[in-house]
Formats: structure tokens, sequence, C-alpha cells
């Protein structure tokens, strides 16, 4: 009975959070669409340093694991097709799996697990603090005044993330290819462009938007349900992350299942 009671509490708190995420997020919409008519608008600057926390920062880092991403599909492509004597058809596989599921999921991952934790840290510490509570008290919604501005900069960043993500892999797996075929880089590239096509890559920037949303909900979803002080936003922090990374791959399967 004890395993049951544990079961069902958990399930409920869980569909609890769902709902709690899915009313942040469109009331976070709502100000950003009704803001200026309610006196309230969403300012640019918290938006652009939020951009500059969520996409130049990550830039770097992005960067070397879509490399090494790259490197890695070419190697593993040139390897499985060698069996078969089709090494010189590595490059569907390649432009494919880049562009429609790994660029989106690492770069979903790895924003979650930088942005989203610090927004659930930073919303644990000011609600522990009681400084949501003073925002409210001074006639400033919080949702406005904190989601807001990291959703704008999550949808907007997180495709050019990606598009960056796709780019980078692609050219990492150029440089491996040209140099085991004694080909050329361009060679490849051309061919990557002959099968590849518009859906494909609105297919990767989409599920980029879904990933932005869920890392925001979660994040935010963690930090307003904290409890606990000092301990209770580590925790929260750690659930954050956990939680996201298995949002975004849940999600990410259901593209895969749903949409071909």
């Amino acid at each position: 009975m004890k395993a049951m009671e544990s079961i069902g509490r958990n399930s409920v708190r869980g569909i609890d959070g769902i709902g709690f995420g899915t009313a942040l997020m469109a009331e976070s919409l709502y100000w950003l669409v009704a803001g200026r008519w309610s006196r309230q608008p969403v300012r640019l600057d918290p938006v652009m340093a939020q951009a500059v926390e969520v996409g130049l920062r990550a830039v770097p880092i992005a960067t070397l694991l879509s490399a090494t991403i790259g490197f890695m599909l070419a190697i593993q492509s040139l390897y499985s097709l060698g069996l078969f004597g089709a090494e010189s058809y590595a490059f569907v596989g390649i432009a494919l799996s880049v562009t429609r599921e790994f660029s989106p999921l690492i770069i979903g991952i790895l924003v979650a697990g930088r942005s989203g934790s610090a927004l659930a840290a930073r919303l644990a510490t000011m609600t522990i603090n009681q400084e949501v509570d003073a925002l409210r008290v001074i006639g400033v919604s919080p949702v406005r005044y904190l989601l807001s501005p990291m959703v704008i900069s999550m949808i907007v960043l997180l495709p050019m993330l990606t598009a960056w993500s796709c780019a980078v892999a692609l050219l990492a797996a150029a440089l491996f290819v040209s140099s085991a075929m004694d080909s050329t880089m361009l060679a490849f590239l051309s061919d990557v462009m002959s099968v590849l096509s518009v859906g494909d890559i609105l297919h990767g920037l989409g599920k980029s938007v879904v990933f932005a949303l869920l890392i925001v909900a979660v994040g935010a979803v963690n930090g307003a349900m904290v409890s606990g002080g000092a301990d209770g936003v580590g925790r929260q922090t750690t659930r954050a992350v956990v939680h996201g990374i298995s949002a975004i791959v849940i999600a990410d399967m259901l593209f895969a299942f749903l949409v071909i």
C-alpha cells in the first residue's frame, strides 16, 4: 500500500507540475502580446541580456560538441557502410542525422544544462528570499518580469544555435570523409545539399522551438516549487536539469514517431 500511495502521490505531483508549467507558458506568451496594452511591456534590455547568456556564451561549447558529433557520425557511417562497399553514400545518413536529430538534440541538452538550471536556481533563490512576493506587492507580474524575456530569447536563440550546430557538424564530417575517401570537402557538401530538403531543415528547427519552451517551463516549475532553504535550491536545480533533459529526449522520440 505504501508503494501504491507513493506512486499515486508522485503521479499527481507530476500532473500538477505539467499543468503549472503550461499555465506559466501561457501567461508568458500573454505578456508578450498584451503587455504593452497593460502598461507592463516586456523590456528589450532583459531580453538582450538573456540572449547573450543563452546564445552567445554557449557558442564555444556548442561548436566543440557539434564538431565532435560530426566526426563521430562520419567515422561510424564510413565503417558501417564500408561493410557493404557503400562508403560513397555516407553523406545521406550524415546529412539527415545531423539536421533532423543530432544537432537539435545536442543543443537542447546543452542549453537545458546551462540555462535551464540557471533559471531554476534564480527563481528558487528569489522565491526563498521572498523577492517574487515583493514583485507582486509592488504591482509587477513575476511572469512578465522573469519568464517572458527568457521565453523570447530561447525561442529565437535555440534555432540559431541549432542551425550553427548543423553547419559545424557537416563541415567536420566533410573534413573527415574527404580525407578518408581521397575526395574534396566541396564534393561532400554538394552531395549533402542534393539530399537535404527544406523540410529536413525545418524539422530540426521546429524541434528546437519545442525544446526551448520545454526548457523554460521545466526550469520555471522547478524553481517556483522550491522549499527548504538552500538545500531546496540545490535540489530543485538538479531536478530541473534531469527533468529538462528527460523532457527533451521524450519530445524528440515523439517527433521521430509522429513526424517522419
